[in-house]
């Protein structure tokens, strides 16, 4: 257990101490603040889901180059990630704008959510309309015709006397 749990440790902080490197960083805390809060608004294209502050992929350490390059010329937080978002696409940012574009990314979580519960609910019913029919349809394959009843009483009675061959 305890080897369990140095590993994750360990693992959570290779992943943390992997973000930006110091050859990155700006001399200007200030500068170097703006920029950290820059990159957590960018999405890696190569990792998807993740802000390329925390991401390792050289597409990653470009992009945080860029915005570096973007605030020494002098953008603010604002020019530099529409300079980003000019060259990437809406996809590059981690809450895309509302758009004609972008509305299926928006819309489609919530649309697989109501279609999920419709299956859901459309099974519920389907089972339990099944089970129904299905219970007296059972019960009406379980009687047995007179020609049945009587092979069966022959059975037993034969069973019965001694004579099982």
């Amino acid at each position: 257990m305890l080897r369990a749990m140095t590993f994750l440790i360990a693992m959570t902080l290779a992943g943390m101490a992997a973000a930006v490197e110091p050859d990155e960083m700006l001399s200007d805390p200030v500068l170097e603040a703006r920029a950290r809060d820059i990159s957590k608004e960018l999405r890696c294209v190569v990792c998807l889901n993740q802000n390329i502050d925390s991401s390792n992929a050289g597409v990653a350490r470009d992009l945080r180059l860029l915005v570096r390059e973007r605030l020494v010329a002098g953008d603010t937080n604002e020019q530099a990630l529409a300079f980003i978002q000019a060259r990437y696409g809406d996809y590059v940012l981690l809450n895309p704008p509302w758009n004609a574009k972008t509305y299926v990314l928006w819309v489609a979580p919530l649309a697989m959510v109501i279609a999920a519960l419709g299956i859901g609910f459309a099974t519920v019913r389907q089972r339990r309309a099944g089970g129904r029919s299905a219970g007296h349809s059972a019960v009406e394959k379980n009687q047995l015709s007179t020609d049945e009843e009587l092979e069966v009483a022959n059975f037993i009675e034969h069973y019965n006397s001694g004579d099982r061959s």
